[in-house]
């Protein structure tokens, strides 16, 4: 690093100036790897792929929808349940061939105790997959959710 110049005047000021040479280096190396390293991402392998008129076909997963009220009440699609009931249809749900996915709804009050229950008796019936369900934030100037333009 130059911290002064090469006179021979002892000067008590610092130097003023910046030192551009290390940063002309670091663009000059940075150029170079830019150079080498373009021409690898262009390569590509040309594949002749053949046409097709179909439509996609999209299997939609089932889904169980598992609803929590504040009480710890249980609704399976929207139907009152008990918990020993919503095993017994966790059970039949993991033995299906396509296993359902559950999207647990639970509302801001619900007890924990509660949603790990229910999350522990489907992950033992076998049923793997598991989400939450929210409501988006809504902004309370504009009415519009996160990402939205009103």
């Amino acid at each position: 690093m130059a911290f002064g110049g090469l006179d021979k005047k002892p000067s008590g000021a610092p130097m003023a100036e910046i030192n551009m040479t290390p940063l002309i280096d670091v663009m000059l190396v940075l150029l170079v790897i830019f150079i080498i390293t373009a021409p690898l991402f262009i390569h590509a392998i040309r594949l002749d792929l053949p046409k097709v008129a179909a439509q996609p076909a999209r299997e939609m997963p089932q889904t169980i929808t598992l609803s929590i009220d504040d009480s710890g009440k249980l609704f399976w699609n929207d139907q009152p349940i008990g918990f020993d009931a919503m095993r017994g249809r966790f059970v039949e749900a993991g033995k299906a061939s396509e296993k359902p996915e559950l999207h647990l709804r639970a509302s801001s009050g619900t007890r924990y105790d509660v949603i790990a229950q229910v999350m522990g008796a489907a992950q033992q019936a076998g049923v793997e997959r598991i989400g939450f369900v929210t409501q988006p934030v809504v902004d309370q100037r504009t009415g519009a959710r996160p990402g939205e333009k009103k």
